[in-house]
Protein backbone atom coordinates (compact mmCIF):
# COMPACT_ATOMS: atom_id res chain seq x y z
CA UNK A 1 0.00 0.00 0.00
CA UNK A 2 3.23 2.18 0.76
CA UNK A 3 4.56 1.28 -2.93
CA UNK A 4 1.12 2.38 -4.32
CA UNK A 5 1.16 5.83 -2.62
CA UNK A 6 4.51 6.78 -3.80
CA UNK A 7 3.82 5.73 -7.36
CA UNK A 8 0.97 8.19 -7.53
CA UNK A 9 2.94 10.86 -6.08
CA UNK A 10 5.79 10.55 -7.79
CA UNK A 11 3.01 10.53 -10.70
CA UNK A 12 1.73 13.72 -9.23
CA UNK A 13 5.39 15.45 -9.58
CA UNK A 14 5.53 14.61 -12.89
CA UNK A 15 2.40 16.00 -14.29
CA UNK A 16 3.24 18.62 -12.53
CA UNK A 17 6.18 19.19 -14.29
CA UNK A 18 4.92 18.97 -17.80
CA UNK A 19 2.06 21.34 -16.35
CA UNK A 20 5.04 23.93 -15.33
CA UNK A 21 6.99 23.11 -18.88
CA UNK A 22 3.30 24.20 -21.02
CA UNK A 23 2.65 27.23 -18.98
CA UNK A 24 6.37 28.51 -19.65
CA UNK A 25 5.45 28.28 -22.85
CA UNK A 26 2.56 29.69 -23.04
CA UNK A 27 4.09 32.61 -21.37
CA UNK A 28 6.81 33.46 -23.71
CA UNK A 29 6.56 36.14 -25.64
CA UNK A 30 5.39 35.57 -29.14
CA UNK A 31 8.00 35.99 -31.58
CA UNK A 32 7.98 37.18 -35.42
CA UNK A 33 8.84 34.69 -38.24
CA UNK A 34 12.70 35.26 -38.71
CA UNK A 35 13.68 38.39 -40.73
CA UNK A 36 15.82 38.76 -44.02
CA UNK A 37 18.88 39.11 -41.07
CA UNK A 38 17.68 35.71 -39.76
CA UNK A 39 17.31 37.46 -36.19
CA UNK A 40 13.73 37.21 -34.67
CA UNK A 41 12.74 40.10 -33.10
CA UNK A 42 9.61 39.94 -30.60
CA UNK A 43 5.89 41.55 -31.02
CA UNK A 44 5.85 44.97 -30.71
CA UNK A 45 2.49 45.94 -28.52
CA UNK A 46 2.77 49.63 -29.37
CA UNK A 47 1.12 50.52 -32.83
CA UNK A 48 1.06 53.77 -34.49
CA UNK A 49 -1.68 56.01 -35.74
CA UNK A 50 -0.66 55.37 -39.57
CA UNK A 51 -0.38 51.91 -39.42
CA UNK A 52 -3.92 51.69 -37.24
CA UNK A 53 -5.37 53.12 -40.22
CA UNK A 54 -3.53 51.36 -42.98
CA UNK A 55 -4.38 48.55 -41.38
CA UNK A 56 -8.10 49.91 -41.19
CA UNK A 57 -8.16 50.20 -44.73
CA UNK A 58 -7.31 46.62 -45.53
CA UNK A 59 -9.95 45.58 -43.17
CA UNK A 60 -13.83 44.67 -43.42
CA UNK A 61 -16.95 44.57 -41.62
CA UNK A 62 -18.85 41.37 -41.78
CA UNK A 63 -22.12 42.05 -40.06
CA UNK A 64 -25.29 39.05 -39.17
CA UNK A 65 -22.43 36.48 -38.55
CA UNK A 66 -24.33 32.80 -36.97
CA UNK A 67 -23.48 32.63 -33.24
CA UNK A 68 -21.96 29.07 -33.46
CA UNK A 69 -19.39 30.61 -36.89
CA UNK A 70 -16.11 30.21 -36.34
CA UNK A 71 -12.88 32.23 -38.15
CA UNK A 72 -11.73 29.40 -39.82
CA UNK A 73 -14.97 29.29 -41.20
CA UNK A 74 -15.23 32.80 -42.25
CA UNK A 75 -11.58 32.37 -43.66
CA UNK A 76 -12.60 30.06 -45.78
CA UNK A 77 -15.52 31.89 -46.98
CA UNK A 78 -13.55 34.91 -48.02
CA UNK A 79 -10.10 33.04 -48.70
CA UNK A 80 -11.49 33.67 -52.77
CA UNK A 81 -10.70 37.45 -51.93
CA UNK A 82 -7.70 37.32 -51.66
CA UNK A 83 -4.34 36.55 -47.90
CA UNK A 84 -5.85 36.64 -44.69
CA UNK A 85 -3.88 38.08 -41.91
CA UNK A 86 -6.35 37.88 -39.37
CA UNK A 87 -9.80 37.13 -38.64
CA UNK A 88 -11.54 38.66 -35.17
CA UNK A 89 -15.04 37.75 -33.66
CA UNK A 90 -15.98 39.87 -30.94
CA UNK A 91 -17.44 38.47 -27.88
CA UNK A 92 -18.96 40.31 -25.34
CA UNK A 93 -16.47 40.87 -22.06
CA UNK A 94 -19.02 39.51 -19.54
CA UNK A 95 -20.39 36.14 -20.88
CA UNK A 96 -18.10 35.66 -24.01
CA UNK A 97 -20.73 34.86 -26.48
CA UNK A 98 -20.08 35.96 -30.03
CA UNK A 99 -21.95 39.24 -30.69
CA UNK A 100 -22.57 38.81 -34.11
CA UNK A 101 -20.32 40.27 -35.91
CA UNK A 102 -16.52 40.28 -37.08
CA UNK A 103 -13.43 42.05 -39.07
CA UNK A 104 -10.91 40.72 -41.08
CA UNK A 105 -7.83 41.99 -42.21
CA UNK A 106 -6.60 41.27 -45.63
CA UNK A 107 -2.77 41.64 -47.17
CA UNK A 108 -3.35 43.56 -49.75
CA UNK A 109 -6.23 47.04 -50.13
CA UNK A 110 -7.68 45.21 -53.59
CA UNK A 111 -8.74 42.14 -51.67
CA UNK A 112 -11.51 44.50 -49.77
CA UNK A 113 -13.04 45.76 -52.94
CA UNK A 114 -13.44 41.97 -53.75
CA UNK A 115 -14.57 40.97 -50.47
CA UNK A 116 -17.61 43.81 -50.28
CA UNK A 117 -18.72 42.22 -53.33
CA UNK A 118 -19.62 38.99 -50.88
CA UNK A 119 -22.48 41.61 -49.56
CA UNK A 120 -25.69 39.57 -48.97
CA UNK A 121 -24.25 36.72 -49.43
CA UNK A 122 -25.23 33.24 -47.32
CA UNK A 123 -22.94 32.31 -44.56
CA UNK A 124 -24.34 29.31 -42.28
CA UNK A 125 -27.97 30.28 -43.44
CA UNK A 126 -27.86 33.89 -42.84
CA UNK A 127 -27.43 36.72 -45.43
CA UNK A 128 -24.34 38.57 -44.03
CA UNK A 129 -23.54 42.31 -44.47
CA UNK A 130 -20.14 43.30 -45.83
CA UNK A 131 -18.73 46.58 -45.41
CA UNK A 132 -14.95 48.51 -45.69
CA UNK A 133 -14.06 48.78 -41.43
CA UNK A 134 -14.57 52.70 -40.91
CA UNK A 135 -11.62 53.93 -38.50
CA UNK A 136 -13.07 55.98 -35.96
CA UNK A 137 -10.89 59.34 -35.58
CA UNK A 138 -10.16 60.39 -32.11
CA UNK A 139 -13.01 63.03 -30.41
CA UNK A 140 -15.40 62.93 -32.45
CA UNK A 141 -18.13 60.61 -31.29
CA UNK A 142 -21.38 58.81 -32.62
CA UNK A 143 -23.25 59.21 -29.36
CA UNK A 144 -22.67 62.85 -29.24
CA UNK A 145 -26.25 64.28 -29.76
CA UNK A 146 -25.06 67.98 -29.12
CA UNK A 147 -25.73 70.82 -27.10
CA UNK A 148 -24.43 72.79 -24.18
CA UNK A 149 -22.27 71.21 -21.93
CA UNK A 150 -22.00 74.60 -19.75
CA UNK A 151 -23.20 74.79 -16.51
CA UNK A 152 -25.62 77.23 -17.32
CA UNK A 153 -28.26 77.43 -19.98
CA UNK A 154 -31.35 78.69 -21.55
CA UNK A 155 -32.46 82.25 -21.15
CA UNK A 156 -32.19 83.74 -18.07
CA UNK A 157 -28.94 81.87 -16.91
CA UNK A 158 -30.91 79.21 -15.10
CA UNK A 159 -28.92 77.08 -13.13
CA UNK A 160 -28.53 73.48 -12.87
CA UNK A 161 -30.73 72.53 -9.94
CA UNK A 162 -33.18 75.22 -11.52
CA UNK A 163 -33.15 72.76 -14.92
CA UNK A 164 -33.04 69.44 -12.86
CA UNK A 165 -36.53 71.13 -11.10
CA UNK A 166 -37.79 72.54 -14.50
CA UNK A 167 -37.79 68.81 -16.42
CA UNK A 168 -39.86 67.15 -13.54
CA UNK A 169 -43.01 70.11 -14.50
CA UNK A 170 -44.77 69.54 -17.83
CA UNK A 171 -43.80 73.09 -19.56
CA UNK A 172 -47.18 74.85 -20.23
CA UNK A 173 -48.16 76.21 -23.63
CA UNK A 174 -49.94 80.05 -24.08
CA UNK A 175 -49.71 82.79 -21.74
CA UNK A 176 -48.14 81.97 -18.80
CA UNK A 177 -47.42 84.26 -15.77
CA UNK A 178 -43.76 84.97 -14.96
CA UNK A 179 -43.39 86.50 -12.02
CA UNK A 180 -40.95 87.13 -9.30
CA UNK A 181 -40.38 82.96 -8.24
CA UNK A 182 -39.63 81.97 -11.98
CA UNK A 183 -36.12 81.48 -11.31
CA UNK A 184 -37.09 79.75 -8.42
CA UNK A 185 -39.61 77.03 -9.22
CA UNK A 186 -40.22 75.63 -5.71
CA UNK A 187 -41.07 79.88 -4.73
CA UNK A 188 -45.08 80.20 -4.07
CA UNK A 189 -46.40 83.50 -3.66
CA UNK A 190 -49.43 82.17 -1.42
Amino acid sequence: ELEAIKAKVREMEEEDERLKELQDEVETPLCLPPSPSGSAGPVRAEVTAEEKIEADQRSIYVGNVDYGGTAEELESHFNSCGQINRVTILCDKFSGHPKGYAYIEFEARSSVKAAVELDESMFRGRVIKVLPKRTNMPGISTTDRGGSRGRFQGRGGLSQRANVYSTLRARPRGRVYRGRGRLLPWFSPY
